[in-house]
């Protein structure tokens, strides 16, 4: 999944980091003003390496932080994940601005957001009690690719065209929206655009609960320190 894991919560507040704090254990996680920062580095295992993750500063719904990350061995298989959530709502606007300060030759990695639906009003995200993964990816670097295979290409959805995934993951079925060239590093759009196409188009039932929404990155291989310059999302129910 992702390499720090940055949650919403319901309470936005005007909050300022007074200085920057570094969380560097597989599962650390510490405030962000409306989020939560966490490390998330579930496949560490798979390889050979480290990461470490900063929260640099928060201002009302935005937050900044920049995750290092250096991974070696099994480079097919996902390192660490990086996350933020909250629940169901009729429309989600989103901006993230986001750069590679550094990032090593070859490397194998995503920016993505990963968003979880259930069919329950309760329940966390990937577990059994989530039905849908959700991805839209910013960014795919060294040939990686989503779960399962490509069944469209050429979506236009919110100004920009997507290649769309799709595949069974664990207990939930995964669509994986992927930019069709380049990257986009200032994203700006509304995330219910991309959950109302899933509803007319993929049989995705409207009745889904928005579990979760995560923003970060997926390593597989190389050194990179990822800088978010500025991330924010809104809930409007």
């Amino acid at each position: 999944m992702f390499k720090a894991l940055l949650a919403v919560g319901f309470a936005i507040a005007l909050t300022f980091a007074s200085a920057a704090q570094t969380i560097t254990g597989q599962y650390d996680c510490i405030p962000a003003g409306a989020y939560t920062l966490c490390q998330n580095l579930w496949g560490e295992y798979a390889g050979v390496g480290s990461q470490n993750s900063t929260l640099i500063s928060t201002n009302g719904n935005a937050v900044t932080w920049q995750t290092n990350w250096t991974w070696a061995n099994n480079p097919n298989t996902v390192k660490s994940c990086a996350s933020h959530s909250f629940p169901i709502a009729s429309s989600a606007p989103t901006a993230w601005n986001w750069t590679y300060v550094t990032e090593s030759q070859g490397i194998r990695a995503d920016v993505s957001y990963d968003i979880w639906f259930g069919k329950a009003q309760s329940g966390n995200p990937a577990t059994s009690a989530s039905s849908y993964e959700i991805m839209i990816w910013l960014s795919g670097l060294g040939g990686i690719q989503p779960v399962g295979h490509q069944i469209l290409s050429g979506l236009n959805i919110a100004g920009h065209t997507w290649n769309l995934w799709s595949g069974p993951n664990s207990n939930w079925q995964v669509f994986s929206f992927v930019i069709s060239s380049g990257e986009v590093r200032n994203f700006s759009a509304d995330l219910n655009e991309f959950f109302q196409y899933l509803i007319q188009s993929q049989g995705v039932a409207s009745t889904q609960y928005l579990q979760a929404i995560q923003v970060g990155t997926e390593p597989f291989v190389g050194s990179a320190s990822l800088l978010t310059e500025s991330f924010a999302v809104a809930v409007n129910v």
